[in-house]
């Protein structure tokens, strides 16, 4: 099974594409999706064409995301939440089934602890997908966790 992995943030979606077939994972690409609009409702717009290509391009079975975490500062929690908003309604208009988890069970299925930091994140990622290194930003490795977990969660749902 194909599974989409986003990490979503207010100028840059982190992905990654993963294939699970039984209790093997295969890293197929990952990345971000970044947006150079100043505006917030042109901001949106091209994150929803960006993500809509990557749909197009990755034909996932699921796409899991990352929810949104209580934000200190109320203005980036808002934008993050459009961000959000745009990446869930274009996944459920291309008829593509999503789940949502939250940062304290990404972490706790990958690293062991819903409290563990990014490096322990970045570390057990690796290990699992096999890769030496991880191009880009925590927003990639980010998304390469969420989708690993949920194929897990996809794995073990009645």
């Amino acid at each position: 099974m194909k599974i989409l992995g986003i990490d979503p943030g207010t100028t840059r979606a982190g992905y990654g594409i993963i294939e699970s077939q039984g209790n093997s994972i295969t890293l197929l690409d990952s990345g971000l999706l970044s947006v150079t609009a100043k505006e917030t409702a042109q901001r949106l717009v091209e994150l929803a064409n960006s993500y809509r290509e990557l749909l197009r391009k990755t034909n996932p079975e699921l796409v899991a995301f990352e929810k949104l975490f209580f934000a200190k500062n109320v203005k980036t929690g808002m934008d993050v939440a459009q961000a959000r908003g745009v990446l869930l309604l274009v996944t459920a208009e291309a008829g593509i089934p999503f789940l949502e988890l939250s940062p304290s069970e990404i972490k706790l299925h990958i690293a062991g602890n819903g409290s563990a930091d990014k490096q322990a994140v970045a570390t057990m990622v690796k290990r699992i997908t096999g890769l030496k290194i991880i191009t880009g930003p925590d927003d990639v490795t980010d998304a390469i966790a969420i989708a690993i977990v949920g194929a897990n969660y996809r794995k073990f749902s009645v």
